[in-house]
């Protein structure tokens, strides 16, 4: 006879309750609903979590710990490396948390109650401060706000997209937000449309990217050497062009 480990049952209600919870959102899902999934009683889903928020809570767990070792990370590493570790950690955290995320945009209002809201409220002003930078002025703190949801929102916007292109978009996009686009993607200074830009904005026409960051760029070779992507899928995954996917990729690979 096979001895279940303490903590089995748990694991399989926290994964039952994030599928149901996924499939018909928090408040459809009753407890009932969740142990029937398992063959098991209401009382026995009872005996490990007291109620459903206490559920909630277990899931969304993971990803305010990792968030929060991210930042000690970060806090405790070189001060000139901070922002590029907060940007690439957000990142990266919540591309391993996207089950959960997709599962809390559905239900969002739901942990803004108790110590979990306080707790990712803690997270948000620690992760705009390293952004920001010591002595940040007003304009600086209001573009980390904005990194952050830069960092997060494509998530559960873009579950179709895998996640090394993701990463990259996400990167590209928050530097260009932070940095300031590439210089080649700006038109020259005083260009006409003909030139590739409007003189009056000095905006560019509309049309796909000419140029990749260097996160799409590493993301783009990657796909390109696994061998499973033609030029014209890594495009369209980026949102760039063939011609510019094939200007960053090794001349002697794509013969």
């Amino acid at each position: 006879m096979t001895v279940e480990a303490p903590d089995d049952t748990r694991t399989r209600i926290l994964r039952a309750a994030l599928d149901l919870f996924a499939e018909h959102g928090y408040q459809r899902t009753p407890l009932r609903q969740i142990g029937e999934r398992l063959r098991l009683t209401k009382a026995a889903v009872l005996y490990h979590f007291p109620t459903k928020e206490h559920l909630l809570t277990a899931l969304i767990e993971p990803l305010v710990s990792d968030l929060e070792a991210m930042l000690d990370a970060a806090e405790a590493g070189p001060p000139e490396r901070a922002r590029a570790t907060v940007l690439e950690g957000w990142v990266d955290t919540m591309l391993a948390h996207r089950r959960p995320l997709g599962m809390l945009f559905h239900d969002i209002a739901l942990i803004t109650r108790g110590d979990t809201y306080h707790r990712l409220m803690r997270i948000a002003m620690r992760a705009n401060d390293l952004i920001a930078g010591p002595g940040a002025g007003r304009r600086e703190r209001v573009r980390a706000v904005q990194a952050v949801a830069t960092c997060s929102d494509p998530v559960v916007f873009f579950t179709d997209v895998p996640d090394e292109v993701l990463r990259a978009d996400m990167l590209d996009g928050v530097h260009r937000l932070l940095d300031g686009a590439p210089p080649e993607d700006l038109p020259p200074r005083g260009a006409g449309p003909g030139a590739g830009g409007d003189a009056a904005s000095g905006r560019r026409r509309p049309g796909r990217p000419r140029a990749m960051g260097p996160e799409q760029i590493e993301a783009a070779r990657r796909m390109h050497a696994e061998g499973r992507h033609s030029a014209d899928e890594i495009a369209a995954a980026l949102g760039v062009s063939r011609a510019t996917v094939y200007r960053h990729l090794d001349p002697a690979s794509t013969q």
